[in-house]
């Protein structure tokens, strides 16, 4: 699917020729292991590179430029993946071949190389203003989940099942890691991007590889990086003193989250049967959550499961009346005991086989998640095709599906609601 080349001792470039789109999708992703401080830093300086450097000081005049490039899309972003954190650079570009002798490709890579190695810096530092102002608005967007209760109800049980693990971390930090973060520390995480964290670098279009390749490494002098020995987080249980937690709001729709363990992470040779096993579980449509809780019993005004492959845990989330808590709870337990018993139909197979293909296949219509797919399925088969993954999905049986049910074990159950609700216990 992509071509790899070492640059330098920890940073590779994957490059994906195709005629499938006409414009070039480009992006680096620098990785470290994911921490509450770290991330906040990280979060700040992506919005800091984001709106002014040294060539273009202000934030107009650096759109300006974008504009120019005949409408090239750049920006910064912070996630995590997993034990890590990371900090992406992304841009799309027209092609040079759709243009009459333009060279739009190197002025975009150009301007990707002023934006990570000459940041707008005074007395070799970040503009105080500027710093004020970013971490004025990382503040906003971790505090918009307090708005969206799906979001706070979400982070919430996290926070209970997970504390102090990179399944709770928000890849903002928390707003006192934000509040904290100094013009110093900007200068030495900037520092660390370009010299320390482990780099993956993406470009998709109808492009000549080599050719790709030789712009980057002119415009990039890399360095080698270190080897770096990885957090290990356990994926085994968190022993609870309790295993319910109601908290109440203003709110009218109660937020009924359930979380469950699982020994199957999305390194384990299983992974592709837990991916059929919660897809008839609630992944889908037609899953069983779905058919007999929101369908059949009209209990919720959603339901559904996803699997976190990266944490081994499953998440059921159901918008229900908060009088119905226990009722829900009930009845979404009793669709995980009967996958268990074996109660799986040929029908829910196929469906749930042909939706995760249906799935990538649409993804992949995307450059964007193309890059976001092979990022990932890249940590277990370099060489990964979706052809592959079809065929592990297309081998699982009835009796694994049974099986990895079996595996599945309730963890906690959160529920947010109105004063209208089931009791704390």
């Amino acid at each position: 699917m992509f071509q790899k080349f070492e640059l330098a001792h920890g940073v590779k470039l994957y490059v994906r020729p195709t005629e499938q789109f006409k414009t070039i999708n480009i992006s680096f992703k620098w990785k470290q292991p994911i921490a509450v401080q770290d991330a906040a830093i990280r979060a700040v300086l992506a919005n800091i590179l984001q709106y002014s450097n040294e060539m273009y000081p202000t934030n107009s005049e650096f759109r300006k430029r974008v504009d120019e490039l005949y409408g090239a899309v750049l920006y910064f972003d912070t996630t995590k993946k997993g034990n890590n954190h990371i900090f992406s650079l992304n841009a799309e570009t027209v092609n040079d071949a759709y243009l009459s002798n333009e060279k739009v490709v190197d002025e975009v890579i150009s301007l990707l190389s002023t934006v990570i190695y000459k940041p707008l810096l005074v007395n070799g530092k970040f503009v105080e203003s500027i710093v004020k102002r970013e971490k004025e608005q990382v503040i906003e967007r971790i505090q918009s989940m307090y708005d969206d209760k799906t979001r706070y109800a979400q982070q919430r049980l996290l926070e209970n099942i997970r504390p102090n693990h990179p399944a709770s971390i928000s890849a903002n930090g928390t707003v006192p890691a934000v509040q904290a973060v100094t013009s110093d520390q900007l200068i030495e995480m900037h520092s660390k991007l370009l010299n320390d964290d482990e780099l993956s670098i993406y470009i998709v279009g109808d492009l000549d590889v080599n050719d790709i390749k030789g712009k980057i490494e002119s415009y990039f002098p890399f360095t080698n990086r270190k080897d770096k020995v990885q957090a290990k987080h356990d994926t085994q249980k968190v022993v609870q003193n309790k295993e319910f937690l109601h908290e109440i709001q203003e709110m009218k729709q109660g937020k009924l989250h359930i979380a469950y363990h699982t020994p199957i992470t999305f390194f384990s040779e299983e992974f592709p049967i837990m991916q059929m096993t919660n897809g008839i579980f609630g992944g889908f449509a037609h899953s069983k959550i779905f058919m007999n809780v929101r369908e059949k019993e009209s209990m919720a005004y959603y339901a559904s499961s996803n699997y976190s492959s990266m944490y081994g845990l499953i998440f059921v989330l159901a918008g229900i009346d908060s009088n119905l808590q226990e009722k829900a709870v009930q009845l979404i337990d009793e669709q995980l005991k009967v996958m268990q018993a074996g109660e799986i139909t040929d029908l829910e197979i196929n469906q749930t086989r042909s939706m995760l293909k249906n799935q990538l296949k649409e993804a992949l219509d995307s450059a964007r998640a193309q890059i976001e797919i092979y990022d990932q399925y890249k940590e277990l088969n370099e060489n990964f095709t979706v052809e592959e993954w079809f065929e592990k999905w297309s081998n699982v049986t009835k009796d694994q599906i049974q099986q990895m049910a079996t595996k599945i074990e309730k963890e906690f159950v959160y529920f947010l609601s109105g004063k209208d609700g089931a009791d704390n216990e």
